[in-house]
């Protein structure tokens, strides 16, 4: 019999690293190791238990779970990484992969698609949640520099001022709040938008906001339907 995989679970939610455990003690295929809460403790335990897979949290107290990423895949390189978070944020997707991670996943999916995206990042692939743009991600995992590239025409059409301007009104920002944080007029705030709604063909502010999620600029829980 092949012997299971193992998974290191690296949360600080004790009661979200029993449901992680109730579901991979449901597979044929993976075994959980050992659990920690914080990230100093996950590196510790990676170290002693050289796990085959670890799931890691972005928010964990001490040092972040991207910083965890980066130190575990320079001390074990065998150890294929799937980042499970409450963020669907294309930075912290891009941070995620160019950090070594193979695998992103929103918590709230990981009910249904964890066992999946467990193989997929077994078996050496990247994984990425059904709820982030497919083609974010492409984008993100072929880019080396370490800004992530937003994959669509209409966007790159924007002056890098126009697309600052976007991702600040995209995040609930008044007019004014996008002034003071640039340091410019409201007025020039409001002339940008008219240019961008214009360049993106978009008739209403929450049309925006729906192009700003669908391009992966914001959280996906930021807007709902």
């Amino acid at each position: 019999m092949t012997p299971k995989k193992t998974v290191l679970i690296v949360d600080d939610h004790p009661l979200y690293r029993i449901g992680l455990k109730a579901i991979i003690a449901q597979s044929p295929t993976f075994q959980v190791a050992g659990e920690a809460g914080d990230a100093e403790e996950g590196l510790q335990l990676a170290k002693a238990l050289r796990p085959d897979l670890a799931l890691v949290d972005i928010s964990l107290p001490g040092q972040n779970g991207i910083d965890l990423v980066r130190s575990m895949k320079r001390a074990l390189l065998g150890t294929r990484i799937l980042v499970v978070s409450m963020h669907s944020r294309i930075d912290y997707i891009t941070e995620a992969f160019q950090a070594g991670a193979l695998g992103y996943m929103v918590k709230e999916s990981a009910g249904e698609g964890l066992l999946k995206a467990l193989e997929a990042v077994a078996n050496g692939d990247f994984f990425l949640d059904s709820t982030v743009s497919r083609e974010v991600v492409l984008g993100i995992v072929k880019t080396p520099d370490a800004q992530a590239v937003i994959v669509d025409v209409a966007y790159e059409s924007l002056t890098h001022r126009e697309q600052e301007i976007l991702r600040l009104l995209a995040k609930g920002q008044t007019a004014k709040e996008v002034a003071n944080s640039l340091s410019i007029s409201p007025k020039t705030v409001e002339n940008h938008r008219i240019n961008i709604m214009r360049k993106l063909e978009l008739q209403r502010p929450m049309d925006l906001i729906r192009y700003a999620v669908r391009i992966g600029l914001i959280d996906v829980d930021q807007w709902k339907d």
